[in-house]
C-alpha cells in the first residue's frame, strides 16, 4: 500500500509516548520494568493482538509476546526492549520536557521512542486493513545488561521469522543499522589481605589498589580492532581498613569475531601482582558479531526506496553498541536495526529525541512491514 497516505502525526505520538517515558523502567528494578510491560501489553491487546506474558527468569522482568494473525508459518518479527539504564528517580533530573524540536526524558531515545513508533506503525496499518499477518512483537526486559534472561526466547522467536525489524535508535543522520560489532562482558574480582590502615598498613594488600592497576592495564589493551573499558567498580567497606575485596565489570567490543576472541583470551589471562592481591576474570554475557548478509542488504535497499519516497536519502552501517539484533542477525535471519527515532545523549542525563523523527520512523517501519508481508 501507499504508506505516504497513512496519517502519522509526531505531536500526537509524542503525547502518547509521554506515559511510557514517565514510567521509569531500569533493568535492575523488576517491578518497574513489569509496570512498563503492563502498559505496552495493554496497548497491544487493545490493537487486537493475542498477548502472552512470559514469566521473567534470573530475577529479571517478564517478556511479552504479541501475535497478530493466525497460522504457524514464518512471519515478521518486531523486537524491542523496554528496560533502560536510568534508575528510578531520574525523572527529577531529566523530566519529560519539550524544547523546540527536541524532547527529553529517560529512555526516550533508547528505545521507548522507536518502540512507540513501531506500535503506531502497526496501529495505522491495522486501521487501513493492511497489517501483514502473521506478525509477532517481542518485548524484553534486560537488553541493557546483554539480554541474559531473554536470549533463548529472542533466538526461538527469530528462528520462526522470515524478517526481523528492530526499532533501536537511528544513526545521527537517520540511517539504519545493517550489522553490529561483537561484545563481551567480564566480571572482575580482586582479593587482597586485610589490615588496619592506620597501625598496620604495610601488612595489608589492597584489593582496591589491585583493581586500579588492572583497570589501567585493561584499558591500555584497546586497539582500533578491539576496545576495552571498565565501567563498574565496587570496593571497600571501612576507610580505616585495607580493602579485602574489590569487584568490577568490563566490556570489550570488536568489529570481527576473531578480534573479540583474542580480546577474551587476553582478559582471561590477567592475574594479580606477585606478592600482592589476587585478581580473577570470568566471562559474562557475550553478543556475537552480526555481519550484514545479502538478504539484510536487500532489506536496506527496500528501506532506501521507502525513504526516497518520503524525501530523504537513507544510509546504513555496521555499528557498535549491541542490540538484540546481534542474535537474529548472527543466526542468518534477515534483520534491519536502527529503525527507531533520531536523537542523542543516550544513557546520559541529556537523552533526547528529535520529535519529527517519530512520524518518520513510524512511516519507515510501516513501509517495511508492508513490503515484507
Amino acid at each position: 500500500m501507499d504508506v505516504s497516505r497513512l496519517p502519522f502525526d509526531s505531536e500526537a505520538m509524542l503525547a502518547g509516548l509521554r506515559r511510557w517515558v514517565e514510567c521509569e523502567s531500569p533493568t535492575w528494578d523488576t517491578p518497574a520494568v513489569n509496570r512498563m510491560l503492563d502498559i505496552a501489553s495493554g496497548e497491544l491487546a487493545t490493537m487486537g493482538a493475542k498477548v502472552d506474558r512470559i514469566a521473567g527468569r534470573m530475577g529479571r522482568g517478564d517478556c511479552v509476546r504479541a501475535r497478530f494473525g493466525a497460522g504457524d508459518g514464518p512471519g515478521l518479527l518486531v523486537m524491542a526492549h523496554l528496560d533502560t539504564v536510568h534508575p528510578i528517580g531520574t525523572l527529577a533530573q531529566l523530566p519529560f520536557r519539550r524544547e523546540g524540536e527536541k524532547c527529553y526524558g529517560p529512555g526516550i531515545c533508547d528505545m521507548k521512542g522507536g518502540t512507540y513508533a513501531a506500535f503506531e506503525a502497526i496501529r495505522q496499518l491495522l486501521a487501513a486493513g493492511a497489517l501483514p499477518m502473521p506478525l509477532t512483537v517481542l518485548l524484553t526486559p534486560d537488553e541493557e545488561i546483554g539480554s541474559p534472561s531473554s536470549r533463548a526466547l529472542i533466538e526461538a522467536e527469530s528462528a520462526k521469522a522470515h524478517h526481523v525489524l528492530v526499532p533501536e535508535p537511528a544513526r545521527g543522520d537517520g540511517g539504519v543499522v545493517s550489522g553490529r560489532y561483537a561484545i563481551a562482558r567480564f566480571d572482575l574480582v580482586a582479593t587482597g589481605t586485610p589490615s588496619h590502615a592506620g597501625s598496620r598498613l604495610k601488612d595489608g594488600r589492597s584489593a582496591i589498589a589491585e583493581m586500579a592497576r588492572q583497570t589501567l592495564a585493561i584499558e591500555a589493551m584497546t586497539t582500533d580492532d578491539c576496545t576495552f573499558s571498565v565501567g563498574v567498580i565496587h570496593g571497600g567497606q571501612w576507610v580505616n581498613c585495607v580493602a579485602t575485596t574489590c569487584t568490577g565489570e568490563a566490556l570489550s567490543m570488536a568489529k570481527r569475531q576473531a578480534d573479540l576472541d583474542r580480546g577474551v583470551s587476553a582478559m582471561l589471562a590477567l592475574a594479580g601482582s606477585p606478592g600482592g592481591a589476587s585478581f580473577a576474570v570470568t566471562r559474562g554475557v557475550t553478543r556475537p558479531v552480526w555481519e550484514p548478509s545479502e538478504a539484510t542488504l536487500h532489506m536496506v535497499d527496500t528501506a532506501r526506496g521507502i525513504a526516497a519516497e518520503m524525501g530523504y536519502a537513507l544510509t546504513h552501517q555496521s555499528a557498535g553498541g549491541g542490540s538484540d539484533g546481534n542474535f537474529s542477525g548472527a543466526m542468518g535471519i534477515p534483520t534491519l536495526d536502527g529503525l527507531g527515532v533520531r536523537g542523542d545523549g543516550v544513557h546520559t542525563l541529556g537523552e533526547y529525541i528529535v520529535v519529527d523523527s517519530l512520524a518518520q520512523s513510524a512511516r519507515l517501519i510501516a513501509g517495511l512491514l508492508d513490503a515484507y508481508r
